[in-house]
């Protein structure tokens, strides 16, 4: 086991920072419990549990840095990796960017733990395995998955006196459901901090319902089409448009939002009116650590209200160098939405593409965010408010920015996850006028 408590990260954090010669010293200690389960061709191919736990610290001499990590924590070796770091600091270069640690902070805690997450067990796993398999086999459908679970504990200290400790928890479930002879996929997951809200056997009747659904797929000529975005479609896109709100990279001219002949886009409107995205750390639905990586507190931050951009994110330097305020990089991202589902937004539509998700995406052009990807896993094409065959998938070439700009319709938004995302979002399916698909994909 290695979720220490309060009392004990803080001792071993307490000690590092005790053991440094360095002119100043930062030290984290994360640590996690997790498990999962993997399955494939209707069977568990594997199923693990991992513990573990990391110290990482960091010193500097004057603009000179260095940082080491241990997993060990007894005297002996929480000394050893703070004389390595100090070791690293001395063999390095002056940093012209160099900030010092951070001043004492204030973190108001928020709600990422969940007992019952915590208390997942291998049988639990194993029954969220049966549960996708068993139907699909009497179905004749092939079901692969991974579903997982984990604990975890942050803590960190510094040597200007900050501290900060909070534990967390959450699942990610993913299962792609196919037809016997592959012609036909579909797929559902499912990203939350509580257990209790997850329900295996009613999430697998939609991958399998897309499954069948989505077999026989016609060509639909590319171009410009109404798209039905189920929120896990939209998710991508939106994580990748983010990146162009670091302030440097709009002051320098690298950005969507740089302005023309210098300086940025903050507080013009870029987008509908109906466009407003926050970060809220304490939101119940998608809480996360009330700090960043560098140890800033989070605050509940406006990032687009009413199509106006609120917000740039300023990096400590960057933030010194521009007269500005630095605070903590929001964790999560949530968009306000209706409350209509994804099929309200289908019965509403004469003409349409609906779809499930969004893959490989890639940056073409950071400065208009143009984007390419595919869809994936279930395309349909909607006529008179109604699914009325499946589509082969398209390669799209899109930006959000000018998506964001072209919405019909918004609805619910629901709680995704994405690996490759910094961000916990709330997302809700959306109605997108003449977005952009350029070319056909045999793949399902």
């Amino acid at each position: 086991m290695t979720i220490y408590s309060e009392e004990q990260a803080k001792a071993i954090l307490d000690k590092a920072i005790k053991f440094s010669k360095a002119d100043e010293c930062t030290a984290q200690l994360t640590g996690s419990n997790g498990g999962n389960v993997r399955y494939a061709l209707n069977n568990v191919s594997t199923s693990g549990y991992v513990s573990d736990a990391d110290l990482v610290v960091q010193v500097a001499f004057g603009k000179r840095t260095g940082t080491a990590t241990i997993n060990a924590f007894d005297d002996k070796s929480i000394e050893a990796v703070v004389r390595r770091a100090e070791e690293l600091a001395k063999l390095a270069p002056e940093n012209p960017e160099f900030m010092p640690a951070i001043d004492k902070q204030t973190y108001k805690p928020t709600s990422t733990f969940a007992e019952k997450t915590a208390a997942i067990t291998p049988e639990y796993r194993a029954q969220v395995a049966a549960d996708c398999i068993e139907p699909c086999r009497k179905d004749n459908l092939v079901a692969a998955g991974f579903f997982s679970d984990e604990e975890d504990f942050a803590a960190i200290a510094n040597s200007k006196g900050n501290f900060g400790y909070q534990k967390s928890s959450g699942m990610d479930f993913t299962c792609t459901v196919r037809t016997a002879d592959g012609h036909g996929s579909g797929w559902v997951a499912r990203n939350l901090e509580d257990v209790a809200k997850f329900d295996a056997k009613a999430e697998i009747k939609t991958a399998m319902q897309k499954a069948k659904g989505s077999v026989d797929a016609k060509a639909l000529e590319p171009g410009k089409y109404t798209v039905i975005m189920e929120p896990a479609a939209t998710a991508g896109l939106i994580s990748f448009m983010m990146f162009g709100f670091d302030a440097r990279q709009a002051d320098e001219g690298r950005s969507f939002l740089s302005k023309k002949g210098g300086g940025n886009k903050l507080g013009e409107k870029m987008f509908d009116e109906r466009v407003t995205i926050y970060a809220d750390p304490w939101d119940a639905s998608s809480a996360v650590l009330p700090w960043d990586n560098d140890g800033l507190a989070r605050e509940k931050t406006p990032i687009i209200t009413k199509g106006k951009v609120d917000y740039l994110q300023y990096s400590r330097y960057w933030a010194q160098k521009q007269g500005k305020k630095a605070i903590g990089q929001p964790g999560n991202l949530i968009m306000v939405g209706g409350d209509k589902s994804t099929m309200d937004l289908v019965k509403s539509t004469k003409k349409g593409v609906l779809v499930t998700r969004t893959w490989y995406i890639r940056m073409v052009d950071p400065q208009t965010v143009l984007l390419t990807g595919m869809t994936r896993d279930g395309t349909f094409y909607i006529e008179n408010g109604e699914i009325k065959y499946p589509i082969k998938n398209f390669r799209f070439n899109e930006s959000p920015a000018i998506m964001l700009n072209n919405i019909e319709e918004i609805g619910k938004p629901v709680r995704v996850g994405d690996n490759e995302s910094p961000f916990v979002m709330m997302i809700p399916p959306m109605k997108i006028r003449d977005f952009t698909f350029t070319s056909l994909s045999d793949a399902v």
